[in-house]
């Protein structure tokens, strides 16, 4: 007897859940929470040399991953209308490093998309409108405008860490 065919479930934001969050930093929320989703789906049993394979010259899963990752804490810390520390820069600096461990990797992914969460939450009930600047050249945005880039720049890297994935198990 076979089993039944898996019955996926909705999308986050078609889930029903958050109701109590505004709309904008709700959105930011589903697209986190389908951002470690899809990345357990297409990257959760990639190797430690998968994760850091180059196929086709592309930026490795575990680049991407870091990248998600780190730049979700940058955003985030000019979204709260502070600057970023030499920490953060460093961490920068090291987003390609080679040789990555799926463990770590893996970790530091879920554990930024946890904290992200509560610090979008810290930001729901704020002005949207609000001013904020990004980077050294203090380039000009909103509040709305950072956590609306929060969610459009991690789902970037998470399609394009599935589909280096997708080229990877194929190749397998």
């Amino acid at each position: 007897m076979s089993s039944p065919p898996e019955v996926s479930q909705p999308e986050p934001w078609l889930r029903g859940k958050l109701i109590d969050v505004p709309a904008v930093p709700r959105a930011v929320l589903h697209a986190l929470q389908l951002a470690g989703e899809d990345i357990g789906k297409w990257c959760g049993s990639l190797t430690d040399d998968e994760l850091n394979a180059r196929p086709s010259n592309l930026p490795p899963v575990a680049f991407q991953l870091r990248h998600v990752a780190r730049s979700l804490d940058r955003l985030l810390t000019y979204a709260e209308g502070r600057s970023l520390s030499n920490d953060q820069l460093n961490a920068l600096r090291n987003e390609m490093q080679p040789n990555a461990s799926s463990q770590a990797v893996f970790a530091e992914f879920t554990a930024a998309l946890e904290l992200s969460g509560q610090r979008v939450r810290g930001l729901a009930n704020a002005d949207l409108e609000q001013a904020r600047t990004v980077g050294k050249k203090a380039l000009p945005t909103t509040l709305g405008g950072l956590l609306v880039h929060v969610a459009d720049h991690t789902q970037r890297h998470v399609g394009q860490a599935i589909t280096t994935a997708k080229i990877i198990l194929a190749r397998r």
